[in-house]
């Protein structure tokens, strides 16, 4: 994946040509700041989206934090962030005095070890991946690798990104019921998308999830391998095609209506300029395959 704080000249000159026509530039400071709070996994493209968006609107600032999924959507709520960035589908609780959320893309989850793990060449089922994360698998000979202890690597509770693996990996529907099983406590939890990969990429018997956005290296970091699922590989076209199951939405969440700034912000990563960006970063547009 490129690297995050790069700007590439071909989309900025893409945005200087287009964007006037969709939003006007900021002309004043006063008023011209907001601040996007949460996920980790969609601080990088909201970061880089920021810093196109600033480049060619004199005066506004976009001011990006991460912190967790849960924190941006309380962050919203509560009026400390124009706009809280969420890497799952809100719970029921959290949806009381909020406005509708925006989708701005799809992302899709990756399970990764260390390229010199053998089971890289494998094809893993969710239910393996399952009692590897509940702590019933527990040596990666097991699943066709070496005779090594696997290290879990899991994130935080709060995390948008955990949330969405535990819905997507360790929740089975049994009949009309679901029953959800824990992440083992001997799993070593990371606070960021970053942390999890760099855990991995250090540590040849380790596992862990993120963002499938995230696994290539960027200059400088080490490699991850993403492991194929059920025999399907983890791609863009097989999350649009519906054979690879994990996926997750990127949402912004604001707590009225979008307006002034914020609206603006908002309506260029939804642009058609915004979502080629995103799909460039290996993200799939909020309207792909519709």
């Amino acid at each position: 994946m490129k690297k995050k704080k790069r700007i590439f000249m071909g989309l900025i000159i893409t945005a200087l040509i287009v964007s006037s026509s969709i939003i006007s530039s900021c002309q004043i400071k006063k008023g011209s700041d907001i601040t996007a709070m949460g996920s980790t996994s969609v601080q990088p493209y909201a970061e880089m989206l920021a810093e196109i968006y600033e480049n060619d609107h004199s005066g506004c600032k976009v001011e990006v934090q991460g912190g967790g999924s849960s924190l941006g959507i309380s962050a919203a709520k509560s009026g400390i962030a124009d706009i809280g960035m969420s890497s799952r589908n809100l719970k029921d609780t959290e949806k009381d005095d909020l406005w509708e959320p925006v989708e701005i893309a799809k992302d899709g989850l990756a399970v990764i070890v260390h390229p010199d793990n053998p089971v890289k060449n494998l094809s893993l089922t969710l239910e393996q991946i399952r009692k590897i994360y509940m702590g019933e698998i527990t040596n990666w000979k097991e699943v066709g690798g070496n005779d090594d202890k696997i290290h879990v690597i899991t994130r935080e509770e709060g995390s948008g990104t955990r949330a969405a693996f535990e819905d997507l990996v360790m929740v089975v529907k049994i009949g009309e019921d679901k029953q959800k099983y824990p992440i083992t406590p001997r799993a070593i939890v990371q606070d960021s998308n970053g942390s999890v990969r760099f855990s991995v990429s250090d540590d040849k018997n380790s596992i862990g999830f993120i963002s499938l956005g995230l696994v290539e290296a960027e200059k400088g970091q080490k490699e991850v391998v993403a492991l194929m699922l059920e025999g399907v590989e983890a791609s863009v076209e097989n999350i649009i095609n519906g054979s690879y199951k994990l996926s997750r939405p990127f949402l912004f969440v604001t707590k009225e209506e979008p307006a002034g700034l914020t609206k603006q912000f908002i309506d260029f990563v939804l642009s058609p300029i915004g979502q080629e960006i995103l799909k460039k970063e290996g993200l799939i547009p909020s309207h792909a395959g519709e």
